[in-house]
């Protein structure tokens, strides 16, 4: 069987021990569900780095509110918040670094203290620079899947059939970034649950993630205290991580999976015995004596 690979600037990433757990790092005021906590810099370091030594293999430095109903951010702005934490990160740890933007500059002055990858909610779409600045860089992507924009994309979402469709725009994308001069193993797609999605659109897209894998390359999963989750359980974001880990099992029988989530510990866990299950339904895998 192939290897997929994520190539992230020099950083060769694979997916041989199970999915990589991408820990969230939010220095916004108004992120849904841990807004305000990490304004400062120092702080949200000090976050990231508990993360990793729970078991996160990246980090994602967003400074941007992409919740429903969301307003944009100067590019400066952003960089205030995020780039102070981008370049502590880099000098205090060896996890591969993601920015979370859909800003060309954002993203080019994070890659330049240090970053490997951007994830951009906007698939490359938002700003009109950032194909060539990833391609320059040789960076990594999280290509997402989002209808309409933060501020508009939960009034009304609408797809005759959202698992083709998320396809069908992987597919798209694949094509258009790689004739920008993106190497196919710089990509990953993610199919943007949550993001002009309503309940059934993301249960469907969750229940048929093999479908979204036409293209071969790994896809991201950011379901981590959604409002999908809140609504099948009531329960506020900070009480959804029984709800966001059931989600993470399930994912977890995918192959090259990428789980962005702010619970790294658990969600480590859950990963853990549900790939060892799993052993266990091959008749060739490797397994402990009974």
């Amino acid at each position: 069987m192939t290897t997929t690979v994520w190539h992230c600037r020099s950083t060769t990433l694979t997916f041989a021990r199970g999915p990589l757990l991408l820990g969230i790092v939010n220095v916004t005021p108004d992120s849904f569900s841990d807004g305000g906590e990490f304004l400062d810099p120092s702080a949200a370091v000090d976050h990231a780095l508990r993360l990793v030594a729970d078991g996160a293999e990246l980090l994602d430095v967003g400074g941007e509110s992409t919740r429903p109903g969301a307003e944009s951010v100067s590019a400066a702005e952003e960089l205030r918040r995020v780039l102070p934490v981008v370049q502590l990160l880099a000098k205090r740890t060896s996890i591969p670094i993601s920015v979370d933007t859909s800003k060309a500059s954002v993203a080019q002055a994070c890659l330049d203290a240090g970053a490997i990858i951007i994830n951009d909610v906007t698939g490359l779409q938002g700003d009109a620079e950032m194909p060539a600045v990833a391609a320059r860089a040789g960076a990594g992507l999280i290509v997402m899947h989002m209808q309409g924009t933060p501020a508009t994309m939960q009034l009304r979402p609408y797809y005759d059939d959202v698992v083709a469709e998320v396809a069908k725009f992987f597919h798209e994308r694949l094509t258009t970034l790689e004739s920008a001069g993106i190497a196919r193993t710089a990509i990953a797609f993610d199919p943007g649950i949550g993001f002009g999605k309503t309940k059934p659109h993301n249960l469907q897209l969750l229940a048929n993630l093999e479908s979204l894998r036409g293209s071969g390359r790994p896809l991201c999963l950011g379901v981590s205290r959604k409002g999908f989750i809140g609504s099948i359980c009531n329960r506020p974001p900070l009480e959804r991580v029984a709800g966001s880990l059931a989600v993470a099992s399930l994912a977890a029988e995918n192959p090259d999976l990428i789980l962005r989530v702010h619970d790294i510990a658990p969600t480590r866990d859950v990963v853990s015995v549900t790939r060892a299950i799993l052993d266990y339904r091959s008749p060739t895998a490797s397994r402990e004596k009974l």
